[in-house]
């Protein structure tokens, strides 16, 4: 077999035209203005391609075709057409093509003469765009000559608790969807030779922003098409049916905050952050606050959290997905307008963090005064993981745990808002706009997200200078993080 000539579409791009044209035709024609792949995101590429290879253990044994690079796909075709015609029963990222079009497959196996296809996804269930995505495949590979009796999605089981080795078969489902894809053929079968005239254009075709810029995939071009979304626009309502509600205006011209009607449909937290923009003012509901910062006994502690998830569970007890403490600050004041004393804690990388992590943060909250914390429902459920992991110290978590404060409470409820806010109740947001001149923009590590992968990775770090300032970094995000707790609870005193 002759290699074959350079795809037009590949699956990605297929799936990219499908959801939104103009994207597909700027991947191709302008990639440069593609936004640039954050850490948090590369890290979930990263272990989307980890368990595509840990899953090859379902079916041991294989050759692999996957390319020397991303230019070499043509040779890849070339070679699993050839380790067919060999005879190998199993083929790891077996890859045809058929009309231009190129499709990559996982796992190929051979059982009794007959070929069954394995598409490995690293979520928990089995999702619409994954059904589009195997009827591209099986499209291409059958077209190709190659007949398929079945083909399945592999997929995470959260189910799965891990206790000694690693189970590969407790940790894997494997789910057919034959039969879905089956009847979405004559669709792809119409829709790639669309997709290929929108790749021959020379200019790009014209499309509206609209909900398919987030759905069912976050675009890397929508910087580039919203640039003319101002400041305060439509598009920052937060809430119950914001996004419909925004495009719902911008369709009918309205593209700023403050030329909202009046008399527009919004629910009455809506209301309330349209209603301050346009004033300029607070709304403040001085006895709910009140209500709120009499509940609050001394000493007062401020407590956050980092936390990491992996699919494939690392330690006795967890689950894939599960959330893993590694990182705890605490500010405590003992009585108003008191010295603030700081108490933190960071992991070593590479071990099960969560023994030390409970001491040490039993040890640090002491056992009476309010613990504040910025979105209790997180922290609360982190909790109820380590009472599980740990039920001699259940009665003490407990404890810890009828001390919480959500101190995010009065901002989600608009007792308190600023238009600076802009409808957000994020620590984030809040912030920045009662204490202007604190905010996450100068730290090196500004996210839950990054502070996440940034520790994950740690473990695979040799540079020991590196090592250092990331974990000095870690250390200034979290501390961040009850600081400003500590500041935001001083503005709603003054209030």
């Amino acid at each position: 077999m002759l290699a074959p000539p350079r795809h037009i579409l590949s699956k990605s791009t297929f799936i990219k035209g499908c959801q939104c044209p103009k994207a597909l035709w700027l991947y191709k024609h302008q990639p440069d203005l593609r936004a640039a792949v954050s850490n948090s995101q590369q890290a979930i590429f990263d272990q989307g391609t980890s368990v595509g290879k840990l899953a090859e253990q379902l079916f041991p044994g294989g050759v692999d075709a996957r390319p020397v690079d991303t230019y070499s796909y043509q040779q890849s075709v070339v070679d699993t057409f050839n380790y067919v015609k060999e005879g190998h029963k199993v083929i790891y990222e077996a890859a045809f093509q058929y009309d231009q079009v190129l499709a990559a497959l996982d796992i190929l196996v051979q059982k009794r003469g007959k070929w069954h296809a394995y598409e490995v996804k690293s979520s928990t269930s089995v999702k619409d765009t994954f059904l589009q995505d195997a009827a591209l495949q099986y499209f291409v590979i059958t077209q190709a000559g190659l007949p398929l009796v079945d083909f399945s999605i592999v997929y995470i089981n959260n189910e799965y608790e891990r206790y000694g080795a690693l189970d590969i078969d407790q940790l894997f489902t494997v789910e057919s969807v034959l039969e879905q894809i089956l009847e979405l053929q004559p669709q792809i079968a119409a829709k790639i030779p669309e997709l290929k005239e929108v790749v021959k254009q020379k200019a790009s075709p014209s499309r509206a922003i609209g909900p398919h810029c987030s759905d069912p995939y976050g675009c890397d071009f929508m910087d580039h098409c919203w640039q003319h979304i101002p400041e305060d626009s439509v598009f920052d309502l937060r809430g119950h049916g914001a996004g419909a509600r925004s495009f719902e205006l911008y369709e009918q011209g309205i593209l700023h905050l403050k030329d909202i009607p009046d008399d527009y449909h919004l629910n009455s937290s809506q209301a309330l952050q349209v209603q301050c923009h346009k004033s300029g003012e607070a709304h403040i509901d001085q006895q709910a606050l009140t209500e709120f910062l009499d509940q609050l006994e001394y000493p007062l502690y401020f407590m956050d959290f980092e936390t990491y998830q992996v699919a494939v569970p690392e330690w006795d007890g967890t689950r894939p997905y599960q959330q893993m403490p590694f990182q705890y600050s605490v500010h405590r004041q003992d009585s108003p307008g008191g010295d603030i004393a700081h108490f933190e804690w960071l992991a070593p990388s590479g071990a099960d963090p969560r023994k030390a992590f409970l001491s040490n943060l039993l040890a640090a909250l002491g056992t009476e005064g309010s613990i504040l914390v910025y979105n209790a429902a997180f922290e609360n459920s982190r909790l109820n993981d380590l009472a599980y992991w740990f039920p001699r110290k259940a009665k003490a978590i407990e404890a810890l745990q009828e001390r919480m404060v959500d101190l995010m409470s009065p901002f989600r409820s608009k007792h308190y808002y600023l238009p600076a806010m802009k409808g957000s109740y994020s620590i984030k947001q809040v912030l920045p706009a009662l204490v202007p001149h604190m905010n996450y923009d100068e730290l090196e590590i500004g996210n839950g997200g990054d502070a996440s992968t940034a520790f994950y990775q740690l473990q695979f770090e040799k540079d020991a200078s590196v090592v250092e300032q990331t974990r000095a970094a870690l250390l200034r995000y979290c501390a961040m993080d009850t600081e400003a707790m500590v500041r935001v609870l001083e503005k709603l005193n003054k209030v």
